[in-house]
């Protein structure tokens, strides 16, 4: 018997979550708040990549953050960015909400 590829799973599991209703989802009010400490380890799957296009850049960074984010292994690069992203996102919200 042929397993099936991880990305039949994944599509079947979102079709699963497409078909539920909002009152059949669960939210866990227990689960804790993500720290920038977990969101840049968090891996992003291959397929799931941003459409933007990069933009090569030279930029100063303390060498201390550069060590650490390199610590973290494979896709350093790519969790810096998620995480200026986020907090541009944070504050474009926060910027629409005061005006």
């Amino acid at each position: 018997m042929k397993r099936a590829s991880p990305t039949r799973k994944s599509e079947s599991d979102l079709n699963r979550l497409k078909a539920l209703k909002d009152s059949q989802i669960v939210v866990d009010d227990d689960a804790p708040a993500w720290s920038p400490e977990m969101f840049a380890r968090a891996i992003v799957k291959r397929g799931l990549g941003t459409p933007r296009a990069k933009q090569l850049l030279s930029l100063r960074v303390d060498s201390d953050v550069v060590e650490w984010f390199r610590a973290q292994g494979r896709g350093y690069q790519s969790r810096m960015n998620a995480l200026l992203r986020a907090y541009m996102d944070a504050h474009r919200r926060g910027s629409k909400r005061a005006g």
